[in-house]
């Protein structure tokens, strides 16, 4: 159980951290963080879970990190139910919690035929950038490929040691830094499922896209760390 609450604050605080950044300070009049300031905010938050409470769990919070660690053969599929179910619960009541607060705002309102309508994930139209399914399936894909192989890389036993959680935040940033005008980045479909349902509309119609590209991307980067890279020679 101390496992599934790590996972559980974890992705409360990736949620909340990331999104809120995104919702309450990105857009502020001179200012606002901007997109920078959104992908460190969600930098920050797996740097500083990860070492809160990645002694504990491991610190995947997010349901592509633990398909990935699974298929590198460093986690076990019978935690894989569990530890999503955890990410899942952690992911809505951050949304909760940032709706809550959003509400307290006059004129609060969601507009979700709008792009990145509460931080949620879309293509095509829902696309901060107006960019097409394919195109979002491939930045998805390959992100979430490269926070896999950065993740257990940075984890391995050769590696450095107290270092991963600074390289995996920096990794997660730039990730963010590359993506949000593509898809407003998710690479976790917790993240992914918790802003969807709340947002509404298409956001949610398109939600099989952001479990289906980060999860294929995750087993692709575990597989290959597996067979390349997690070896002694």
């Amino acid at each position: 159980m101390k496992k599934l609450f790590a996972e559980f604050f974890g992705t409360f605080w990736l949620v909340f951290g990331g999104c809120g950044s995104a919702l309450y300070a990105a857009g502020v009049p001179d200012l606002g963080i901007g997109f920078a300031g959104v992908a460190l905010a969600f930098g920050l938050t797996v740097l500083t879970m990860a070492y809160a409470v990645g002694h504990i769990s491991g610190g995947h919070f997010n349901p592509a990190v633990s398909f990935g660690l699974w298929a590198g053969g460093k986690f076990e599929a019978k935690d894989l139910v569990g530890y999503i179910i955890a990410q899942l619960v952690g992911a809505f009541v951050a949304g909760g919690v940032l709706y809550v607060i959003a509400s307290g705002s006059a004129g609060f309102a969601i507009d979700n035929g709008a792009a990145g309508a509460f931080a949620a994930n879309g293509y095509g139209d829902l696309s901060p950038g107006g960019y097409s399914m394919t195109a979002a399936l491939i930045a998805e894909f390959v992100l979430t490929m490269f926070f896999l192989l950065i993740i257990l890389g940075s984890t391995n036993e050769r590696a450095p040691k107290g270092f991963a959680p600074i390289a995996i935040g920096l990794g997660l940033t730039l990730i963010h830094l590359i993506s949000i005008p593509i898809t407003n980045t998710s690479v976790n479909p917790a993240r992914s499922t918790s802003q969807a349902i709340i947002a509404g509309g298409g956001f949610v119609s398109q939600l099989w896209l952001f479990w289906a590209a980060p999860i294929a991307g995750a087993i692709v980067a575990g597989i290959i760390h597996k067979s390349l890279f997690d070896k002694s020679e």
